[in-house]
């Protein structure tokens, strides 16, 4: 089998845990030709930590990788996955796919633009990546996570082979605040806690009733209308500040809570924050006719430790963004397996190495956005519902 030439743009958080889960991928044989990332001291860093050769541009990445794995923000996307698919090579997009960021507009401030301007040229920013990967002989691979943890496969499991009717989800993702230092400015991150954390549960929701419809008459179910609404809690003249909870956002939320009504009548309640103490609550619930699922990605219970003494643990793993390792933690014995990063990226290369298409796609990808600009947009107006345009 020959092998797959990878290729990784970017040097940060997400391309570190991407390169941990390549070499985990055992059903196809790849090559990781190197990484490319616009800050040298970062990416000589990581490629010096992972031995891998650190190319001078993008453009000779791309030109040598069959398969581009995007870890940069959401603001660089667009244009990185449509020079990609024109070369007829497979992008593999961080979440969430692209956004709106301002355009470079002078003195643009998230807390004051037109929501409805907003979401008009993310759907552009969309139409021109669907565009282009319809023309390429690639494809997007949408590295959403959530999609492929072993909870949510198994419940997509169960959904098909039970014919079930998804009547509510309820799902989450919430901690203390994100690693990016670029999160918290709307013009690189395209939002706050509904963006950069209700990508995922959404996706998951939004997945699941794609399953339900697949498995029924061939055919996604996707969302129809949204309703919204959003707070800076920590931006607030009266917040008291403590150094637990990141509080450094400029002009983004940092609470979300998005009700998603389907084609079906059926409906999913989000909820993102920036609000929780303890670590990462990564959560999704199914509300069926025929049955219940809790899935709990982050935390689990599968490993409980007791610590008298915080010095013990310093040198252990805990779980992402714990406050603490003194007394009880749920200790995630192997936190990217449980987060479906592993499960994700063996999916991928099965899928471009067999020509088909994979569970999380553009389509999936493009109803997440036009859903949280939307959910924007119903905020803006305080809550009210707005139809959501599928493309």
């Amino acid at each position: 089998m020959q092998a797959i030439k990878v290729g990784i743009i970017g040097s940060g958080f997400a391309a570190r845990f991407h390169y941990e889960a390549l070499k985990r991928v055992y059903g196809v044989k790849l090559e990781i030709i190197g990484a490319f990332s616009r800050n040298p001291e970062n990416l000589n860093a990581f490629c010096d930590e992972n031995n891998l050769p650190a190319f001078s541009s993008v453009e000779k990445l791309i030109d040598q990788a069959e398969v581009l794995h995007l870890c940069t923000p959401p603001v660089t996307h667009e244009d990185l996955c449509v020079k990609i698919l024109e070369r007829d090579k497979y992008a593999i997009v961080e979440k969430p796919l692209t956004g709106y960021f301002g355009e470079d507009e002078k003195n643009f401030s998230g807390d004051t633009f037109s929501r409805e301007s907003g979401l008009k040229k993310s759907l552009q920013s969309l139409k021109n990546i669907l565009q282009a990967e319809d023309k390429s002989k690639a494809g997007i691979l949408y590295a959403e996570n959530w999609i492929y943890a072993p909870a949510i496969q198994k419940e997509k499991e169960v959904i098909e082979k039970t014919k079930s009717q998804i009547l509510w989800i309820q799902a989450q993702q919430s901690h203390s605040g994100s690693h990016s230092l670029d999160y918290g400015k709307w013009r690189l991150s395209g939002g706050g806690s509904l963006m950069g954390k209700g990508c995922h549960p959404l996706s998951g929701a939004i997945y699941l009733k794609h399953v339900e419809g697949r498995s029924k008459n061939g055919k996604p179910i996707r969302p129809k209308s949204v309703s919204c609404r959003v707070h800076a809690i920590t931006r607030m003249d009266n917040y008291k500040n403590n150094p637990h909870l990141r509080d450094s956002y400029t002009d983004v939320e940092d609470y979300a809570f998005t009700h998603v009504v389907f084609e079906d009548g059926t409906v999913a309640d989000i909820t993102a924050s920036e609000l929780l103490h303890g670590g990462v609550k990564n959560y999704l619930e199914v509300h069926a006719h025929n049955h219940r699922t809790i899935c709990n990605l982050t935390s689990n219970n599968a490993m409980q430790t007791y610590n008298p003494e915080e010095e013990n643990f310093k040198d252990i793993y805990v779980v992402e963004k714990t406050g603490t390792k003194q007394g009880w933690s749920n200790i995630s014995p192997d936190e990217a397996w449980f987060n479906g990063y592993q499960a994700e990226m063996e999916a991928f290369y099965n899928s471009i190495a067999n020509g088909e298409a994979p569970e999380s796609d553009s389509t999936l990808a493009a109803d997440v956005i036009s859903t949280i600009y939307s959910a924007y947009l119903s905020a803006e107006r305080k809550g009210l519902e707005v139809e959501i345009k599928q493309l």
